[in-house]
């Protein structure tokens, strides 16, 4: 067991990353060179689909998507309210107007109720949808695939949180990523996520036209014409320099080939947290839907506060004068003051629930199974058990 404190969240950086980057530092490409490819093709594989374009970060991986889908002014965006900013941002960044769906109060997800009632909301052509896979659960696909296509709109999967988790509809096993159900999905590679590469993100699609467009606009909007002379470029519309570095990627390379190991250490210490969190009063594991088999990212419980007569900030600072780090994943997006100005109030029941009684704990590769006691005993001295 850790004596230390142990944080929500954090990376697990061996040796061999850091021989990975310093083999990158002594190469002769720090960026654009081939490590990046390298990275896309293992990633690609990894995940199950077509193509794979690395990015800077999370967030870019989620504007190019908008960008390469041609959403702009006069066009809505589906987000669900309970997710980091960055996916309502994204539609914000090309001009969209946001319509925020409510989510099932015991998982944090998106589901195609929730999405239908958003819909029905949304005022002029509805572009591109935005399920959140929360905590690394994967929301209902096909449920939201179906619904999208009847409203004219793409899905794009906001994935940070997913990596390595994995699913069955009914059809047989099936990887985030591999976009059997959406037009590209997104991940981020930030210190917290299942890899690490500092910062960054990838982009995954089985469409070859798609990864093209997100490849020219990660790099300005540059492209070759083929045939033409090796200084040549063109640019059909602006983009962005939103590349990730051959640094980047050599420890992202490094990081995919232990995937497998960290999300086997994950369901291992979410499996301990669920046998020794059961039958505590006012606490549960977050819900996780039958079809979902995740690689967790987030270790969220859901409390009732009120009826322990305690609150949330007091239950934090007891947790960490214990040495234990928690998180609040996450305030409604809806209600922040951006929003609420271009948006006015709105009344997302599922996603209040959620806010009010959510909390995440340790979770990440390098703790040790004792862990996992520390940290529910200290939740129970917290909470007054």
């Amino acid at each position: 067991m850790s004596d230390g404190f142990l944080p929500y969240g954090r990376q697990t950086i061996e040796e061999d990353d850091i021989a990975a980057v310093a083999q990158a530092l002594r190469g002769d490409f720090l960026t654009t060179g081939p490590t990046v490819e390298a990275f896309e093709t293992a990633f690609a594989e990894k995940v199950g689909a077509a193509h794979a374009v690395a990015c800077s970060n999370g967030t870019a991986s989620l504007h190019l998507a908008m960008l390469a889908l041609g959403v702009g002014s006069g066009e809505t965006c589906i987000v669900p309210s309970i997710t980091f900013l960055a996916t309502a941002n994204c539609a914000a960044y090309v001009g969209a107007e946001v319509v925020f769906a409510d989510v099932d109060p015991d998982s944090g997800l998106m589901t195609p109720r929730t999405l239908a009632e958003a819909l029905s909301r949304a005022i002029g052509p509805v572009k591109a949808v935005l399920p959140v896979h929360l905590r690394g659960d994967v929301c209902d696909l096909p449920g939201l695939a179906r619904l999208a296509a009847e409203a004219g709109a793409v899905l794009v999967e906001d994935a940070p949180h997913a990596l390595g988790t994995t699913m069955d509809f009914g059809g047989g096993p099936e990887r985030v990523g591999d976009c059997r159900h959406a037009a590209m999905a997104s991940f981020s590679f930030h210190p917290v996520k299942a890899i690490a590469t500092g910062e960054g993100g990838m982009l995954t699609t089985n469409d070859a036209a798609l990864a093209t467009r997100l490849r020219s606009l990660r790099s300005h909007g540059m492209t070759r014409p083929p045939g033409a002379d090796p200084w040549v470029y063109e640019m059909a519309q602006p983009g962005f320099n939103y590349r990730l570095p051959d640094i980047n990627c050599a420890l992202g390379l490094s990081q995919l080939g232990k995937l497998d190991r960290f999300t086997g250490r994950r369901r291992r210490l979410t499996a301990l947290y669920r046998a020794r969190l059961a039958g505590l009063n006012a606490v549960a594991l977050a819900e996780s839907p039958a079809w979902s088999d995740p690689a967790l990212h987030l270790l969220t419980v859901l409390i009732d506060f009120d009826a322990l007569g305690v609150t949330r900030a007091e239950v934090m600072a007891r947790l960490s004068a214990a040495g234990i780090g928690s998180q609040v994943h996450y305030i409604p997006v809806h209600t922040q003051p951006y929003w609420r100005a271009r948006n006015g109030p709105l009344d997302l029941p599922g996603a209040q629930a959620w806010y009010d009684r959510c909390l995440s704990l340790p979770l990440y590769p390098a703790m040790q199974d004792g862990d996992v006691e520390r940290v529910v005993a200290a939740l129970e001295s917290a909470l007054g058990l």
